[in-house]
């Protein structure tokens, strides 16, 4: 057994009421319903329409969720990360204002930007932080309002994000949680996928909000390739590290970004579809937030002991996985 493993005690998420779908979509572009659900295997998603809202309020939220799940109170929590593209503000940090909203009064707390991946980033660093004996309840939050950088006149960006948190609360545990973690970065030059406006590049200006520079853009068919392969890669390397077979995996939880990305990792992992969290159909992709929303989803059929294989790709290019097994 090793000491200060660090474990998910708890989990919560927050969902925004109003669900935008696929339907309502066509009014606002030439797609439909069988052509989004065919390559993307999305129906609907989430959209946080109150315009005094933002991403500190759903990841607040989700906190609150997990930090009740956990039996924990906010002021035993010793640092919160706030995995995230869409903070409220460049600065100050988006988990700063969660801090102060839900009463976290002792945490020191920080955002992570590494896009889809930034859960997996965020969830590892919190992990090695318990690890080290320096931290005993860490707090880790994926959340999004990717509908704040989206241009609903462009279809190939418009039908894939949702509005999402999800949050869990990491402890110090003598066995089982974070067993290894395998993460990669490929500098994005060629900018496949990112928002050309916003940052210290190009500021914001006239020029940049005349020419949608604050919206999301992306190569669709060069990040599919890699992010077919990228998660699949990753997901057979823990295995491999750790000596898993597709028998000893209990469950996949893969980012939700496309359908047919996460049927080409499980086919590679050689798992059963029954074994894979899949929820996209329901929210889209909420970036950070797609797997902590698995977790909770699926957490009443989650058994201690169950050995979990988290992978995710992301815009950076970052790509990675973690081998978790529930304690619960």
């Amino acid at each position: 057994m090793t000491s200060n493993r660090a474990i998910i005690t708890g989990v919560g998420r927050y969902l925004p009421d109003y669900v935008l779908t696929n339907e309502e979509l066509e009014k606002y572009v030439d797609t439909n319903d069988e052509w989004i659900r065919s390559r993307t295997g999305i129906s609907e998603r989430r959209i946080l329409k109150d315009p005094d809202k933002a991403t500190s309020f759903m990841a607040a939220k989700a906190a609150e969720d997990a930090l009740q799940d956990a039996g924990v109170q906010a002021d035993e929590i010793d640092a919160i990360i706030v995995a995230t593209v869409t903070p409220d503000y460049l600065f100050p940090a988006t988990a700063g204002l969660v801090q102060r909203r839900i009463g976290a009064s002792n945490a020191f707390a920080f955002d992570l930007s590494a896009a889809c991946s930034g859960f997996l980033y965020a969830l590892t660093t919190g992990g090695n932080m318990i690890e080290s004996g320096r931290s005993k309840k860490v707090l880790v939050i994926g959340a999004d309002k990717m509908s704040s950088i989206i241009d609903f006149t462009d279809r190939t960006t418009c039908i894939l994000f949702g509005d999402a948190a999800g949050a869990v609360v990491l402890e110090s545990g003598e066995e089982g949680g974070i067993v290894d973690y395998v993460h990669h970065t490929q500098g994005d030059e060629e900018c496949m996928l990112y928002q050309p406006a916003g940052g210290s590049m190009n500021p914001a200006s006239e020029e940049t909000v005349r020419n949608k520079m604050h919206y999301i853009r992306q190569d669709g068919k060069a990040v599919f390739k890699k992010a077919t392969e990228g998660m699949a890669d990753v997901s057979l390397e823990i295995m491999k590290r750790n000596n898993l077979s597709a028998d000893d995996v209990a469950w996949l939880v893969p980012h939700q970004a496309n359908l047919r990305i996460i049927d080409a990792t499980a086919r590679r992992m050689g798992l059963d579809k029954e074994k894979v969290m899949i929820n996209i159909s329901h929210y889209g992709n909420t970036t950070a937030a797609t797997i902590p929303l698995c977790l909770y989803d699926w957490k009443d059929q989650l058994k201690k002991g169950d050995n979990l294989v988290l992978s995710a790709f992301g815009g950076g290019l970052t790509w990675g996985a973690i081998y978790l097994q529930w304690t619960k």
